[in-house]
């Protein structure tokens, strides 16, 4: 018997190949290996085909490199392919289409975190439906019991819609579109939600996690005593440590997830916490040197490099999203066969101090761990001055500011990364309404 799943697929997938590997009870992080990657090639060589023979962009591009659709007869032929950068997709909004404009039922715009124009993502109704439809229940395993409360951004970013969608249509499950701080979505207003109706998962920010505890605390809401079954975070970069905050404070396992706007989702956490496992019914990622462009070995660290394969009407081949990490093919301890990835930052917030660049989020790892630390912080960065890290922070509640206490912060901090360091300690930082700035430059 047809399942309502697989006669949805039939209706609205671009593609036979869609129908021949996916049904309800075969998603992605069921599918056996060799499946999976029979998948991928045939749906890369669709995308590969298809982009060349209806976009301008992409025949334009092939041609220049000297590459045909039947160049790519197996994933590791994906190299052959050029690069797909955001300079490029700021020029024209409409570039990537293979459809006609008419189509186009989705528009959505990127956060801008990375500078420079706005890129525009398009997309067509069956394309959308069909990328949120296909999940990965067994790193996402939402039940149509399970409440859940998605305070990501609804305006213009692609963050709250795409999770709304996939939990919906995709899990069955009861969607609140709480929002982040937009203009009915107050901090305040959502707590007063989460306090009536318990959700069983939140998906947020890290940073919001974190304004909408102090929320709660005002409020007297005990936030342990929720019982969530779950916070996914997303939309910034976590260290473990910070993330081990947001554990203990509302009492619930966090797991990450990645995506970009203009990709969609990317790589999934799973609860044994060692690195994101990645989407591969979605997604090939390569690792590539952001210099030498050369595809590099697992475990060495480069530029993500993101091809989308479920993107027939708008493909997106060999993006780079000018994120860094490195692949580890390494079996996980969860049992999910879909291969991982570790993050390691962006290329354009790296903080370079004697010489070597650092991520962010690396430092944060190590700041978090110092029990005196608050969770509000920045790292001051002077242009004229690159041998020591100035931290501006808040204290955790309790603690009393004292220039010992200073000095003995900067000790173990330096101790910890081997560079000179510097406190700044302040009674409160802004909190932020859209991403939390952690580096600032004066």
């Amino acid at each position: 018997m047809t399942s309502d799943f697989e006669k949805r697929l039939r209706e609205e997938s671009l593609s036979p190949v869609i129908r021949r590997y996916f049904s309800e009870s075969l998603f992605p992080d069921h599918m056996p290996t060799k499946r999976l990657l029979k998948f991928q090639k045939e749906a890369l060589r669709e995308a590969v085909t298809r982009a060349y023979d209806k976009s301008p962009f992409y025949r334009h591009k092939m041609t220049e490199a000297g590459v045909k659709p039947r160049d790519i007869k197996n994933l590791n032929d994906l190299f052959k392919m050029p690069f797909t950068t955001k300079a490029e997709l700021r020029q024209d909004p409409w570039a990537l289409l293979t459809c006609d404009k008419k189509e186009v039922s989705m528009v959505h715009v990127s956060t801008g975190t990375t500078g420079g124009q706005p890129i525009y993502t398009m997309q067509t109704w069956k394309e959308y439906y069909l990328n949120t439809s296909i999940n990965y229940p067994r790193l996402q395993p939402i039940e149509q019991v399970d409440l859940c409360f998605i305070a990501l951004p609804y305006e213009m970013s692609a963050a709250g819609l795409d999770f709304h969608t996939r939990f919906l249509a995709g899990h069955q499950a009861a969607v609140v579109a709480v929002g982040k701080g937009g203009a009915y979505s107050t901090p305040e207003k959502t707590i007063k939600l989460i306090r009536d109706l318990r959700p069983a998962i939140l998906v947020t920010s890290p940073s919001y996690a974190i304004t909408l505890a102090e929320t709660a605390a005002a409020a007297s809401l005990d936030l342990p005593g929720l019982c969530l079954k779950k916070i996914w975070l997303a939309g910034e970069g976590c260290s473990p440590a910070f993330r081990n905050r947001i554990q203990k404070i509302w009492g619930t396992p966090v797991n990450f997830n990645y995506g970009a706007t203009e990709c969609g989702i990317i790589g999934i956490e799973c609860d044994a916490h060692n690195g994101y496992h990645i989407a591969q019914g979605h997604v090939l990622m390569e690792i590539v040197d952001p210099k030498t462009e050369q595809v590099l070995e697992p475990g060495q660290i480069g530029e993500l490099v993101i091809t989308c394969l479920l993107r027939f009407d708008t493909p997106l081949i060999r993006y780079r999203t000018q994120d860094l990490g490195c692949l580890d093919l390494q079996p996980c301890p969860c049992g999910v066969t879909l291969e991982r990835f570790h993050l390691r930052g962006r290329l354009n917030d790296q903080i370079v101090l004697q010489g070597r660049s650092y991520s962010p989020v690396y430092l944060e790892n190590f700041l978090m761990q110092l029990p005196e630390v608050g969770n509000w912080y920045e790292f001051v960065v002077k242009p004229d001055e690159n041998q020591r890290l100035k931290i501006r922070t808040e204290l955790a509640g309790g603690i009393k500011p004292t220039p010992e206490l200073a000095e003995k912060l900067a000790a173990e901090m330096e101790n910890a990364i081997n560079v000179p360091c510097e406190f700044e300690i302040v009674s409160k930082l802004p909190r932020p309404s859209k991403k939390a700035v952690r580096v600032v430059y004066e």
